[in-house]
């Protein structure tokens, strides 16, 4: 094992140069074996210096481009980051601790958003301006005319990540905010930085990007917020309660800091009634699979599995058949399907939410007592996957937690209800999430439900048996779709293809002549 006081420390990029941060920093780790990796510090760091080169420097290069020529860049990313490929999932597998299955989500589902909205951009050419809508005349004869355009902002976009993907969730922010003209600052999560930093790296020395254009800064976030300004642009991925202190910082409410937030979420998968059998299986392989991939560790991830109540026996068999082949362990080891959670603290975290749920809903398969492939139970983050149940709809009613409590690990609560009404309050009362599933072989059933829903959900993924092995994929996020949700999902959105560019522009309404909007050069319409 790695000596601490010997582990390399990861230096930061800002105002175009590589700068350690002061101290010790913070150590990273394997979680399956312990071994220390490396170290982060953004300690020290002058961060004024820092915002104002990206906003000054590396802003007016990227305006001064094409949407066309911007994406352009982006394919040159992607071609520098695909080149380097092997490398991340090295470190994801020491860092992160997930099988290559689970790697790949993180990091070729980085390399296939980029390389969407390099194409996406590309459809763009040689505008200069984006146009929103058609003109509107404000006069007779249409000789004085109302045309909004959106222009990008003159400021940085700052992205505080959550831990959980640390590969894809940079250039699933980034892509259209480079894309759209903005330069970037991103502060990855500190337990899985590692990957994040070696990305900009790979970047940055490959020279693909005007300076200024990317920066990243790992260890702590301290003073970050108090550099924003009012053109200024802030995502965040995390929990509730950080998204409330972000929400409410003094620079972020007296500049009107345009704020993005995804937030925990209890996303729910619903078996509708009457569904036939082949339904019921393509219901439990995708929760037995929401549970493990990553283990559980996705914000998208399936919390809540609702059930009608004459069909839990065979729901709950049926997700436990699909479960006993999640072998977990060393995500090295031949054969195991399942690695670990990020660290041990977060392996802490779980045990208490499971303790939390266990009391007032029954254990079905109590992943806490599965056995590990090659890992140390004193040392590692390894824990098998945990399902619970409520049986009966009286049950599900009486059971208030599970609608309040969410563990991001592997685990989820099967939850019996009594018709279609009562499905509907069940599923709202997880408060906003990012997805529900529905299930069923009625395509009238399933598209009156979806609409039903649609106002609580970012997405609604709709499975049929017909696209059983078509579908993306209950968790998997695609850039073609929206990405955010309402309520106690942060309400914020993301991707949904070009719709991503409008939380990086500023939309403006020329009032003028139909001559004068006919002067303002390449433009294209969205």
């Amino acid at each position: 094992m790695m000596n601490a006081s010997n582990t390399p420390l990861l230096p930061n990029f800002v105002a175009g140069q590589w700068v350690n941060g002061q101290g010790t920093g913070a150590l990273l780790t394997d979680p399956v074996t312990g071994a220390a990796l490396v170290r982060v510090s953004s300690a020290g760091l002058d961060l004024p210096a820092a915002f104002a080169f990206a906003r000054d420097d590396g802003g007016a290069a990227l305006r001064a481009l094409t949407y066309g020529e911007r994406a352009a860049l982006l394919k040159k990313v992607g071609e520098v980051l695909a080149a380097n490929r092997d490398a991340y999932y090295d470190i994801a597998t020491a860092n992160s601790g997930t099988v290559k299955t689970d790697s790949a989500i993180d990091i070729d589902g980085a390399l296939y958003t980029l390389g969407q909205y390099a194409r996406w951009g590309a459809a763009l050419g040689e505008a200069r301006v984006l146009l929103d809508g058609e003109p509107v005349a404000l006069a007779k004869d249409g000789a004085f005319q109302s045309q909004h355009l959106l222009r990008p902002t003159r400021g940085v976009a700052l992205f505080i990540n959550a831990f959980n993907f640390p590969a894809w969730g940079l250039w699933e922010k980034a892509a259209p905010a480079l894309l759209s003209g903005v330069p970037v600052i991103i502060k990855p999560a500190t337990a899985t930085a590692w990957l994040t930093q070696r990305m900009v790296a790979d970047v940055v020395n490959a020279g693909v990007l005007p300076a200024g254009a990317l920066s990243v800064i790992c260890g702590s976030s301290a003073g970050l917020l108090d550099q924003l300004g009012p053109f200024d642009v802030l995502s965040f991925t995390g929990s509730a309660e950080t998204a409330a202190v972000i929400r409410s910082h003094p620079n972020v409410v007296r500049h009107s800091v345009r704020v993005n937030i995804e937030a925990d979420s209890l996303n729910a998968a619903a078996l509708l009634p009457g569904a036939d059998d082949d339904a019921l299986q393509c219901f439990a392989r995708e929760v037995a699979r929401e549970m493990t991939v990553k283990s559980g560790q996705k914000c998208t991830a399936i919390r809540r599995a609702f059930v009608p109540a004459e069909r839990f026996e065979a729901a709950a068999q049926a997700i436990a058949a699909q479960l006993a082949k999640a072998t977990v362990g060393n995500p090295r080891g031949e054969g195991v399907r399942m690695g670990a959670l990020v660290n041990r603290e977060q392996f802490d975290n779980v045990l208490a939410g499971l303790e939390t749920l266990s009391a007032h809903a029954e254990v079905l398969l109590d992943g806490r007592a599965a056995p590990w492939v090659d890992a140390d139970p004193a040392i590692a983050a390894c824990l098998g996957p945990t399902l619970l149940g409520c049986h009966t709809p009286e049950a599900t009613d009486a059971n208030a937690v599970v609608h309040q409590v969410e563990v991001f690990g592997p685990a989820a609560t099967l939850l019996a209800y009594r018709d279609e009404a009562h499905l509907l309050a069940l599923v709202r009362k997880g408060e906003g999430s990012l997805v529900c599933s529905l299930y069923s072989h009625d395509a009238a059933a399933l598209a009156a439900t979806a609409a039903e829903l649609a106002d609580a959900h970012g997405r609604i993924h709709i499975v049929t048996p017909a696209v059983a092995k078509l579908h993306s994929g209950h968790g998997n996020v695609m850039p073609q779709s929206l990405h955010g949700g309402p309520g106690r999902a942060g309400g914020g959105e993301e991707l949904g293809g070009l719709r991503a560019l409008g939380f990086y522009h500023r939309r403006s309404a020329l009032q003028a002549a139909p001559e004068v909007l006919a002067a303002l050069g390449a433009t294209a319409r969205i």
